[in-house]
């Protein structure tokens, strides 16, 4: 089998995302306003945005923690997963961006369902309450403080929580282990606390999609 040329991946992903994505106007709207108000096109592929869905959806989730709104592309994936009374918690650290999300969110009509927490995600996390624990974490932000946002969603899930971590792959810098890039660095920490945390069971995929060459860890709280 050939390895794949980056023209194929992206030909293969268009095939893929029409035939069990669609077209969705709002889903499209939101990556056009984020684009419209110079954020950075950071945001997940729409096949990976089903997967997010399909996940929180096989999960039973009613709660689910994302850290990293951006324009909140994710955040309708995962609100629309959600059944009647569930919640979305998105935690964003620039002003900016929370608000085009706010926009994005109410424009596709799940604004009632997501609350957006403005801030550092490190600051704002001990502050949630682990009284009412997350059915789901969407780990989607600076790629140094993973081991921080793993850390946390422990303490903030329950035994069977869906933990997921986005761009594990770094284009496959994440194998370099002289790598000197903080993300790359960062990321790979994730991934050894996954491997090692008793309180994950892991593991992980390389992707190649619209976004480029990446991966996703996905984990279960023991």
């Amino acid at each position: 089998m050939a390895d794949p040329t980056a023209d194929l991946a992206r030909r293969v992903d268009a095939y893929l995302t029409a035939t069990l994505v669609g077209h969705d106007d709002a889903l499209e709207r939101a990556v056009a306003d984020q684009q419209a108000a110079g954020l950075p096109a950071i945001e997940v592929a729409p096949v990976n945005g089903k997967l997010l869905h399909l996940l929180a959806r096989i999960s039973g989730a009613r709660r689910v923690l994302e850290i990293g709104t951006l324009g909140g592309y994710s955040t309708i994936w995962l609100a629309r997963a959600l059944p009647e009374g569930g919640r979305v918690v998105t935690i964003e650290a620039e002003e900016r961006n929370a608000e085009v999300a706010r926009a994005n969110l109410d424009r596709a009509g799940v604004g009632e369902r997501v609350e957006i927490l403005l801030g550092r995600a490190a600051d704002v996390l001990p502050t949630l309450d682990g009284a009412d624990p997350f059915d789901m974490v969407f780990i989607d932000a600076d790629k140094e403080s993973n081991t921080i946002y793993l850390d946390w969603a422990a303490r903030l899930g329950h035994s069977g929580t869906v933990v997921v971590v986005d761009n594990i792959g770094r284009a496959g810098e994440v194998a370099n282990p002289a790598t000197e890039r903080s993300d790359v660095i960062g990321t790979q920490r994730g991934l050894e606390m996954l491997g090692r945390d008793p309180r994950f069971d892991a593991t992980a995929l390389q992707t190649l999609d619209l976004k480029g060459y990446d991966g996703i860890a996905i984990a279960r709280l023991v």
